[in-house]
């Protein structure tokens, strides 16, 4: 039985936003910083995703734990109660993550997921950033190099 009256519920659902979170701006701030530049919500693009850098044709997703469903951290939790309705909607949020991936890859665009919990400590997310962006820019390159 959920604790909170349906209004209250609603109240604390209403709060939970979908752009602009604490995780975003936290990996936005430290792209700046190390002197990537990039977009924000590109609609054009499957899934939209929360961050795009054009020139190194990465997409970057910052997903909640609990929303996307972390594998293996305690954030994913699922709820206890309403049990059907939370499975099929988490379940759902997992399948089309992997759809937009899957089209973006098919697009020609690297696909890069920072979760939740990774942003607790920011030297080693900045780390984790710098490493994948690096990586995924020389691969973009390479390709690009062997099609001409």
């Amino acid at each position: 039985m959920d604790c909170h009256t349906p209004e209250t519920r609603s109240r604390n659902m209403s709060c939970v936003r979908g752009r602009d979170t604490g995780p975003e701006r936290l990996v936005r701030s430290l792209l700046h910083r190390m002197g990537y530049r990039f977009r924000l919500q590109a609609k054009h693009l499957p899934g939209k995703p929360d961050l795009v850098l054009p020139r190194h044709r990465i997409a970057v997703f910052v997903h909640g734990c609990f929303w996307h469903q972390h594998s293996g951290c305690r954030k994913a939790a699922r709820p206890t109660t309403r049990t059907e309705f939370w499975n099929k909607k988490l379940d759902g949020n997992m399948e089309r993550d992997l759809r937009n991936r899957r089209l973006l890859v098919d697009l020609g665009w690297n696909v890069l997921v920072v979760w939740e919990c990774e942003t607790r400590d920011r030297e080693q997310l900045a780390a984790k950033l710098k490493h994948a962006i690096e990586s995924l820019s020389q691969a973009h390159t390479s390709a690009r190099s062997q099609a001409a």
